[in-house]
């Protein structure tokens, strides 16, 4: 594009080409935006991107994947997009997700089901399981997403592509509030670190009334990439904080991940944060229950179960109960974040299971079970919310012919170093070529 061998329409048609390919089987894509204009002069003039569905994009339908909005269309931009409008991207149109972004696969009754581009059985993850499907299928380079439980990090290990939840307050949720914990990050699913790093560049920063920021870094995140990361301590486990199993094959890969950082030259030991809690997931939900209640639903019934319940269960929570979880949920992310004064990051495996099959969190008739079920996969990536950490979603191991992602999570405000320490890893075992679209790309 700089030099001006491609002009951003060309750009624009090899990504719907792509998309086109792919999108039938995979429906990664909800709402086309095809009919484009001319992007902005910015630093990703041309790129083609999606922009997952919960967040509004003006005169791009946006559902939320509910039918309660099944045709909203925003008259403005959130902040984010509004930066990546002025960064020059052209939106091409909305990434599939879950109703509300509710749970850890992308399945819903008004958009359908997402399906992993290396197992079309499979899910892709959730709640940005359209971004990254998108991505690991070779429509896009790189894709946005959002995070308010794991929600970059479970589609980034489930379809082998990167993804990093930036710190809480290093993105704007403008003009909203992202609850009062502000648990949700927003950032990009990509191919290579180097991408997702310029992306948080575009992305990050503050907005007149945000109620948390993080410190602006020393320098752009893009500039990491490639720097030596130093001789980090690093704690490896793989023991979660929520009390579910962990398939031995999938942590099997996160202890080769160990080895390699310790060969590496890092100083890596085996200690678990005192994050375990045995009612880590209900505390949270009591939090989480809020998401679908805050929307204006003016029918419930247009909901699916899983949100029916928690929206009525919202209503029933005293605000004393919801101030009693919060103030738990802080009190549990001090102790554990008390655990980073002795190292740098953490290593996990970033799920507890392989990517499940296409309706396995909805075989339960019980909401509640189903909710749980998300539990059971993704036992280490919402903790990480609580506390407001950054935290990434490394590619590194193929299991079965399924792609799993080891976490790296680093103390508050550490992008800078989970990028450079992402890029050392990528350089050591390179995983682009893995990818069932890399020969689209």
């Amino acid at each position: 594009m700089r030099d001006g061998e491609v002009s951003p329409r060309e750009l624009a048609e090899q990504a719907i080409a792509r998309i086109e390919a792919t999108n039938p089987t995979l429906n990664f894509l909800v709402t086309e935006a095809f009919d484009f204009t001319e992007p902005a002069d910015g630093p990703f003039r041309g790129v083609p991107m999606l922009v997952k569905d919960l967040t509004e994009t003006s005169g791009i339908r946006t559902t939320f994947s509910s039918r309660a909005f099944a045709d909203y269309v925003p008259e403005r931009d959130t902040a984010t997009v509004r930066r990546m409008r002025e960064a020059g991207f052209t939106i091409l149109g909305k990434s599939n997700t879950p109703e509300f972004g509710i749970t850890c696969v992308t399945e819903s009754d008004l958009n359908g089901a997402c399906r992993n581009p290396w197992d079309t059985s499979r899910t892709p993850g959730g709640s940005s399981g359209g971004a990254a499907a998108a991505v690991a299928a070779g429509a896009l380079p790189l894709a946005h997403g959002s995070d308010g439980g794991g929600s970059i990090r479970i589609p980034a290990s489930c379809c082998g592509v990167f993804g990093l939840k930036p710190s809480r307050g290093r993105v704007s949720p403008a003009p909203y509030v992202s609850g009062s914990l502000e648990m949700s990050q927003q950032a990009g699913l990509s191919v290579s670190v180097r991408d997702a790093a310029a992306l948080l560049d575009v992305l990050a920063g503050y907005e007149p009334g945000d109620a948390h920021w993080a410190p602006p870094p020393e320098r752009p995140f893009v500039e990491e990439v490639g720097r030596d990361p130093g001789r980090l301590r690093i704690a490896f486990t793989a023991e979660p904080p929520m009390p579910y199993d962990v398939d031995p094959t999938v942590a099997a890969v996160a202890r080769e991940a160990a080895d390699l950082l310790a060969e590496l030259g890092h100083d890596v030991v085996e200690a678990t944060p005192p994050w375990r809690d045995e009612s880590l997931l209900w505390t949270f939900a009591r939090i989480w229950q809020l998401t679908p209640a805050l929307y204006p639903v003016a029918d419930p019934a247009l909901l699916m179960p899983i949100n029916r319940a928690q929206h009525e269960r919202a209503h029933e929570t005293s605000s004393v109960d919801y101030a009693r979880a919060g103030s738990a949920l802080m009190l549990h992310a001090r102790r554990v974040l008390a655990f980073w004064a002795d190292v740098d990051v953490v290593l996990t495996p970033t799920l507890a299971k392989l990517p499940v099959p296409i309706g396995w969190i909805f075989e339960p008739d019980d909401p509640w079970e189903q909710f749980e079920r998300g539990g059971w996969m993704t036992p280490f990536t919402p903790l990480v919310n609580v506390t407001g950490q950054p935290a990434a979603s490394v590619p590194f191991g193929v299991v079965d012919g399924l792609p799993v992602g080891v976490q790296l999570i680093g103390p508050p405000a550490g992008e800078a170093m989970l990028f450079r320490l992402a890029a050392q890893i990528e350089e050591a075992r390179p995983w682009a070529g893995l990818l069932p679209g890399a020969g689209l790309q």
